[in-house]
């Protein structure tokens, strides 16, 4: 997560999250946050590194695109992003936010 406001949010949503630099800072991980603006290119191979861990990925609601890619590379959730900051903890758990 390269967006410092973005990695503020979260972390305060995420307490212990563990920030990563590249797909090789993601092995062991359940879970993993995608900003596709950033790290959509990302997304296919953090699924064939981790095939159980649950991707969760967040883009501009703009870029239906890049959404429509992450999710035919293996993210099992996309959300636009203000949603996706809406309430990032169950977005994370995989509830969508009210």
């Amino acid at each position: 997560m390269d967006d410092l406001l973005d990695r503020s949010r979260i972390a305060a949503a995420l307490p212990g999250v563990v920030f990563a630099a590249d797909v090789e800072d993601c092995a062991g991980a359940d879970t993993v946050v995608v900003d596709l603006a950033r790290h959509g290119a990302a997304v296919a191979e953090l699924r064939r590194r981790l095939p159980v861990a649950r991707i969760v990925a967040f883009s501009p609601h703009v870029d239906t695109e890049r959404a429509h890619e992450a999710r035919e590379a293996g993210a099992d959730e996309v959300q636009a992003r203000s949603r996706f900051f809406r309430d990032v903890s169950r977005a994370v758990a995989g509830a969508a936010p009210a």
